[in-house]
């Protein structure tokens, strides 16, 4: 069975307010496993911490982020490649992963091929050190080019960079993720368990509606997505995660991008719980 994890972007505030082995402290009370690394500075002091953590925590480094330029989330490949084998090497992670390709890759297929390439020479040096580079899908990652989707542009080119499964973004981007989990199957190495809901439609518009023109109320009302607690909004876990396990996948990872309003403590203990009551 995968390791269950969480997606560190919920508690950046708390990491960058008591650290990162203090936060370590806490997702071992919420019975979880091990950690992904995200959307925080990577200093040689936060690598201490995850080392410290896991020795007297028990919570592994699940993978941690990576870019090729600098000036994205967390290690730039371009000139600190070694430093980022290393930090695997100290910490145990099997996995780097990039969060998003550049907008101005998604614009045309030559442009999301053009960055597939630029990625696909330190995917396969990296896959020589013994670790393994992930691309994290969003919904546009299901634009098509020639009927072609980014995500099969980015398979064809860099076949050394697997996959990220982001399965809220799959359906979001209106793909049934079972489907994309088939289509991928062997390339789907880490998984974000995050749910989709949609949210009640809003009073205060519905107040205002005659104020509003057709096409500003329609925006509210096509605008009603929400990220959602494990359990909480309409995805299929029972059925989605052992897809996912056969899938390839080796990490679970909770994620919540938006808890509106809620301590994402609470959020991330009420998904743990509901993954607890299906048997994970």
């Amino acid at each position: 069975m995968p390791v269950l994890g969480l997606q560190l972007m919920m508690l950046r505030d708390q990491i960058n307010e008591k650290g990162m082995y203090e936060v370590l402290r806490q997702v071992r009370d919420l019975d979880i496993d091990a950690v992904e690394v995200s959307q925080v500075e990577m200093t040689d002091e936060l690598i201490d911490d995850l080392v410290r953590g896991k020795a007297d925590f028990g919570v592994e480094t699940a993978a941690m982020s990576a870019s090729i330029e600098p000036g994205g989330n967390g290690f730039a490949l371009s000139t600190e490649f070694d430093r980022a084998v290393e930090a695997c090497t100290k910490t145990g992670s099997r996995y780097l992963r990039i969060g998003m390709m550049p907008f101005s890759a998604m614009t045309t297929k030559e442009a999301c091929e053009a960055w597939a390439a630029s990625v696909e020479p330190y995917a396969a040096h990296l896959a020589e050190q013994g670790v393994t580079l992930c691309y994290h899908n969003h919904h546009v990652d299901l634009i098509q080019f020639d009927g072609e989707r980014i995500f099969d542009i980015v398979r064809r080119v860099a076949p050394s960079l697997l996959f990220e499964v982001d399965l809220h973004w799959v359906q979001r981007g209106g793909m049934a993720p079972l489907d994309m989990l088939e289509a991928y199957t062997g390339a789907c190495k880490l998984i974000h368990v995050k749910d989709f809901r949609i949210a009640p439609f809003p009073q205060d518009v519905l107040d205002r509606q005659a104020e509003m023109d057709r096409s500003e109320f329609m925006a509210a009302f096509t605008n009603l997505t929400q990220f959602a607690e494990v359990g909480q909004g309409n995805m299929n876990w029972p059925a989605l995660l052992p897809a996912a396990e056969k899938a390839g996948a080796e990490y679970f990872l909770i994620e919540q991008d938006d808890t509106y309003g809620r301590d994402p403590i609470d959020c991330i203990r009420e998904s743990r719980e509901y993954l607890t009551s299906i048997g994970y």
